[in-house]
């Protein structure tokens, strides 16, 4: 089977992995001039916190992101698998009993296993959550692995390319392009995340860790060379181009509590993203006039690309359907 994917961002090249993998030929069209130009997976968290993330999303998110850390491990090595850490300062410590009750797979960690966890965070909080089967990885290393392996298959990325004026007559597609979808899609929406990317040698973190905060709780990923990704809100909004003043300051605040030494920290980057979502925030596989579209990852990308790939590569190639993603009026459709 010859199939073109639309869009270079992680669900697209995770859809071409999963194809090319299987035998398929396979080529992506990206928009873009290079690797994550314009696309939301690039001002990602990476975090791959299948269990965390069932605090305020449904079942169906850790039943598909429990799926993504084997499979980023089978083919990106810098995935690490040190779980993710949940604090709340003292007057915030209900939160942790809420998130708990919410959520699943953690361990209750006191001061000292907080400390032994995390050395330079001895001392500073009393209570934590500890989900030990969880993981993260730096998105832009990732995306450039899965890019090179499918290089080593024989897949071409066609940088610059606008899927509109190409014709692909006689392949089937997959389209992979988020919010920019919407003019098949038009129930899409989008929602802005704002991030900030920090440098920092005075503190060494092994693993996420999430600051739960009435107003803004926050996450503080590790990632080499000392920098620290900071994130991140959800604003709705289409616009993507600017990060306000009052999210600059409350994801500066959020770090400094986690840490002071962050009010030291050098801001190397600030970005936003804009990610596409469902009016339910839940994935959708969907065939529109002979196009299977991967689409509405919200702000799960990375956790949920791999179960969505696999999925789509199944569709097309054995006909499969997958009710848990698949959109009711598409259930008995197949590409054309």
């Amino acid at each position: 089977m010859q199939v073109s994917v639309i869009g270079a961002g992680v669900a697209g090249l995770a859809c071409a992995l999963e194809l090319a993998e299987r035998g398929a030929a396979v080529e992506v069209l990206e928009r873009g001039a290079q690797l994550g130009a314009g696309a939301c997976s690039w001002f990602a968290g990476g975090m791959l916190a299948p269990w965390c993330e069932r605090e305020n999303s449904a079942a169906l998110i850790a039943e598909l992101g429990a799926e993504s850390l084997p499979w980023w491990q089978a083919r990106f090595p810098g995935t690490v698998a040190n779980g993710t850490l949940v604090v709340a300062h003292g007057r915030d410590a209900s939160d942790l009993t809420q998130f708990g009750r919410r959520t699943a797979h953690f361990e209750p960690v006191g001061g000292e296993a907080i400390a032994a966890l995390e050395p330079d965070l001895g001392g500073r909080f009393a209570h934590g959550l500890y989900f030990p089967e969880e993981g993260h990885l730096d998105p832009r290393a990732a995306l450039a692995a899965l890019a090179a392996r499918l290089g080593e298959l024989g897949v071409r990325i066609r940088f610059g390319v606008d899927a509109a004026s190409v014709r692909l007559r006689g392949r089937a597609v997959i389209d992979c392009r988020g919010l920019a979808a919407r003019t098949q899609l038009q129930e899409l929406r989008g929602v802005k995340g704002e991030m900030l990317l920090l440098r920092l040698s005075e503190v060494t973190l092994a693993r996420p860790v999430r600051v739960l905060h009435p107003r803004l709780p926050v996450y503080v990923v590790p990632r080499a060379e000392g920098l620290f990704m900071v994130g991140a809100t959800m604003i709705e909004s289409d616009e993507g181009t600017r990060i306000s003043a009052r999210s600059m300051l409350e994801l500066l605040s959020a770090a400094y509590a986690l840490h002071p030494a962050f009010g030291e920290a050098q801001i190397i980057e600030i970005g936003t993203g804009v990610r596409a979502a469902f009016p339910d925030n839940l994935p959708h596989l969907r065939h529109e006039g002979g196009v299977l579209y991967v689409n509405g990852l919200f702000r799960h990308g990375f956790l949920l690309a791999p179960a969505l790939a696999r999925r789509a590569a199944e569709v097309l190639l054995a006909g499969r359907h997958f009710p848990e993603v698949m959109h009711e009026d598409s259930r008995e459709r197949r590409l054309a």
